[in-house]
C-alpha cells in the first residue's frame, strides 16, 4: 500500500481530534493535512510554573466536545526525561475528559534498549516506562491503545498491563515506497537488503521478500573484534543496512566496510529512530563509506540537528499515522 496522501473520501466522515507535544508539531500538521479534513488539530498551552513544573492548559472548546469526535489522537515524544511527566499528566486528562477511541502515538519506545536485567541490581527501564503508560485511565469507549513504531525488543509489549491496548508498528513502509523511486529513478540499479545481525535479519527479513538479503556477523579473532559479511552477495549492488535504531553508529560503519570491500556499488542506511547520542550522527557527515541514511522523524530533536546535512534523509511518519488512524494497514 501507499503511504501517499489519501483523499478525503478514503478518511471517510470519522473525525479525530488530534493532541500533540509541541516537539511533534511538525509532525502533526502533516497528518491533520494528509487526513483530508477529517483531522483538527488542538493548540495546547505548553507553559512552566517559576520552579520549573508544567502549566498545561487544554483549549476550553476542546475540552468540552472531546465526546463529539469519533476518536482522540495523542501525539507524544519522550525523547528526553524532561518532558515526560508533562506529556503523561496530559495523557492521563484526556480519557477524564471522555476521550473517546483514545490513541496514544509514541512513535520511540525511548527505554527499550535497556529492557532485561543481566546481573542483580539491575533496573529494567523499558518495564518501568511500560507501568506508567499503562496507568492511563479507560475513556467512554474502553482502554487507550498506544502504537509505537519498531519497538526495539518486541517482548517489550508484555511488559504492559491489560489496561491498555498496545499495537506494534514498523516504519520500513516508508523505506520501501522511498525504493520504488529509486527504482524508476535508476531502473539498473540492483538494490539489496543487508542487516547488521541475525536480530535485525530475523526481525525485518519478511518486509522484504522480493529483495536480495545480506547478514553482516560480528566476529572475534582474540582481542579484535570486527564485522563480516557471514550470508549474502553485495557485489555490484547499492546495499541498504536495514535496523531499528542506530546510537553511535560505530556498527553501521563497521558493516559498510567489508560491503564495500566485497564490491558494493554503494552502501546506504535506514533506521528508525536515530537517537545519536553526543552528536555521533556527525561523523556520517562527509563519510565516503555512507551513500545516504534515511531515518524518521520519530525523535525530533535529531531531526532539528541533521537538518540539511547529507547524507541524511528524514522520512516522515505522518503518512503512516494519518493512514492508521483512518484504518488502513500498510501492507
Amino acid at each position: 500500500m501507499s503511504c501517499r496522501r489519501q483523499s478525503t473520501e478514503t478518511f471517510g466522515s470519522k473525525q479525530w481530534l488530534i493532541f500533540y507535544h509541541e516537539s511533534m508539531k511538525e509532525t502533526a500538521h502533516k497528518v491533520r493535512d494528509l487526513m483530508g479534513g477529517t483531522g483538527t488539530l488542538s493548540e495546547l498551552v505548553w507553559n512552566r510554573f517559576n520552579d520549573g513544573f508544567p502549566n498545561l492548559q487544554i483549549n476550553k472548546d476542546d475540552a468540552q466536545r472531546l465526546e463529539k469526535f469519533y476518536g482522540t489522537c495523542l501525539i507524544v515524544s519522550f525523547h528526553t526525561p524532561e518532558v515526560i511527566f508533562e506529556q503523561l499528566s496530559l495523557l492521563y486528562a484526556l480519557p477524564r475528559l471522555r476521550a473517546r477511541n483514545f490513541r496514544i502515538i509514541l512513535p520511540w519506545f525511548s527505554t527499550g534498549t535497556m529492557e532485561r536485567v543481566e546481573q542483580v541490581g539491575q533496573i529494567a527501564t523499558a518495564n518501568s516506562l511500560a507501568r506508567m503508560l499503562s496507568c492511563c485511565p479507560h475513556g467512554p469507549g474502553g482502554p487507550a491503545t498506544i502504537v509505537i513504531f519498531d519497538i526495539h525488543a518486541l517482548q517489550e509489549q508484555f511488559y504492559f498491563s491489560d489496561s491498555v491496548l498496545v499495537e506494534l508498528k514498523s516504519a520500513v513502509w516508508l523505506l520501501k515506497e522511498r525504493l520504488m523511486e529509486l527504482k524508476i529513478e535508476n531502473p539498473d540499479e540492483e538494490i539489496a537488503i543487508a542487516f547488521p545481525d541475525d536480530g535485525a535479519h530475523k526481525r525485518f527479513k519478511s518486509k522484504f521478500k522480493d529483495m536480495p538479503h545480506i547478514i553482516c556477523a560480528k566476529v572475534r579473532n582474540g582481542d579484535v573484534r570486527f564485522v563480516s559479511i557471514k550470508e549474502g552477495e553485495p557485489k555490484g549492488r547499492h546495499v541498504i543496512i536495514v535496523d531499528d535504531l542506530v546510537q553511535s553508529g560505530g556498527t553501521l560503519l563497521e558493516c559498510a566496510k567489508p560491503l564495500m570491500d566485497m564490491g558494493a556499488t554503494k552502501v546506504s542506511c535506514f533506521v528508525t529512530h536515530g537517537v545519536f547520542p553526543k552528536e555521533s550522527w556527525k561523523k556520517f557527515v562527509g563519510n565516503d563509506l555512507i551513500h545516504k541514511f534515511w531515518l524518521t522523524d520519530s525523535i525530533p530533536t535529531t531531526c532539528s540537528q541533521i537538518k540539511d546535512q547529507a547524507p541524511f534523509e528524514v522520512l516522515s511518519l505522518a503518512p503512516l499515522i494519518s493512514n492508521y488512524l483512518a484504518g488502513l494497514a500498510e501492507d
